[in-house]
């Protein structure tokens, strides 16, 4: 089988395994436990915090740990908006992940905030214009991807932090998938998510970096942990996979990124050459060297699925969270892209340590073909 949905998720890595292995049996305990085994869980967390603090660019005191890029998303968008008293605007895109919009959407019907969706070009690029021209005095926050889940486009996310800060308003980066594939420390984010599965921690960890200087409105209460913006008993053991797994995905970010994009770049050229009405979606140079995505219009995505399952290749039509809907794809639509066409859309997206055969990738794009022409 050739697995090419990384971006939906990644298997857990070896190394991560045995990391988290001793906070499972022998260190088990709650950190907050004043005993030998609670100040062993404790000190695992610090580390961990740490750790992800050093790869963001952050103070250890920033990171909160949550459940995954949706939780840290929610917390994010909802938890800096609720703490801006007597603003009540906030701005993103409409190319963003769901756990964005649906809690932009949940800020307006439910506390009366104003919602600005600043529109993206053709290939899903946020201009500095037009997120300017989406911002008033009281927008409490700009919250975007700085690299899109479905198409890959990679955002100029710190001259759109500048952006922002020109006008005193905190920004909100979701670098889920960016994570592992792009340098977080100087992008100028008040508020930076992660999530672990997609770097080959398990699923069900993240993170959400948030700025000492930015308040934030918790969304869980109970017993003030992490610093009484997430309570709940923290998962060590999951804090310690998401450590092991971001150091790792940054220690090989470079040489990953240049390996990976040659993949990429060859694949799609092949599959432009020779597959019928394949149309390359998303910017074709700012681009995650993971990603490439494809309409193939007149022909329905799924049929292409099915025959690239079929022949052994595992794709997506795009992010997993929107499997199984008969909408077209949001992001898409927003680019400019018919519905009609937006429902032919295929997603390729390779993992960190992608080392196919030639042929291997081949195959994928003979099963592309099959699959247009019948």
């Amino acid at each position: 089988m050739l697995y090419l949905d990384s971006a939906a998720t990644t298997p857990v890595r070896p190394e991560v395994l045995e990391a988290m292995l001793p906070y499972y049996t022998r260190w088990f305990g709650n950190p907050s436990s004043h005993h030998t085994v609670g100040e062993a869980a404790a000190g695992a967390l610090a580390d961990a915090r740490s750790r992800v603090a050093r790869v963001l660019g952050m103070r250890a005191s920033d990171v909160v740990f949550t459940s995954g890029g949706t939780e840290a998303n929610n917390l994010a968008v909802k938890g800096i908006a609720l703490a801006a008293h007597g603003k009540r605007h906030v701005v993103t895109t409409p190319i963003e992940h769901e756990s964005i919009l649906e809690s932009a959407d949940y800020l307006a019907r439910l506390h009366g905030f104003d919602v600005t969706l600043a529109p993206v070009d053709h290939v899903a690029r946020l201009t500095t214009q037009a997120l300017e021209q989406s911002l008033r005095d009281d927008t409490a926050l700009v919250s975007f991807g700085f690299a899109n889940n479905e198409v890959g486009t990679i955002q100029d996310a710190a001259a759109l932090a500048a952006a922002a800060h020109g006008r005193g308003i905190p920004v909100h980066l979701d670098a889920v998938q960016a994570a592992g594939w792009l340098a977080l420390r100087d992008t100028g984010a008040d508020a930076i998510s992660i999530a672990g599965h997609k770097l080959g921690a398990p699923k069900g960890t993240g993170a959400l970096a948030v700025r000492g200087r930015v308040p934030l409105e918790p969304l869980l209460h109970g017993g003030g942990q992490e610093r009484g913006r997430r309570s709940g008993t923290e998962d060590v053991a999951g804090a310690v996979g998401l450590a092991v797994a971001l150091d790792l995905a940054e220690s090989e970010r470079a040489e990953a990124s240049v390996r990976v994009s040659a993949l990429r770049d060859a694949f799609i050229a092949d599959a432009l050459g020779r597959v019928p009405r394949a149309r390359l979606t998303g910017d074709p140079v700012h681009r995650l060297p993971g990603t490439a995505s494809f309409t193939f219009e007149g022909v329905s995505g799924e049929a292409v699925l099915l025959e690239l399952e079929r022949r052994g290749v595992v794709s997506s039509s795009g992010s997993a969270c929107a499997a199984g809907s008969d909408e077209p794809s949001h992001v898409l639509t927003a680019m400019g892209v018919r519905p009609e066409v937006a429902q032919t859309a295929v997603r390729f997206t390779f993992a960190h340590d992608a080392s196919f055969d030639p042929a291997m990738l081949a195959a994928a794009v003979e099963a592309s073909v099959a699959a247009v022409t019948g």
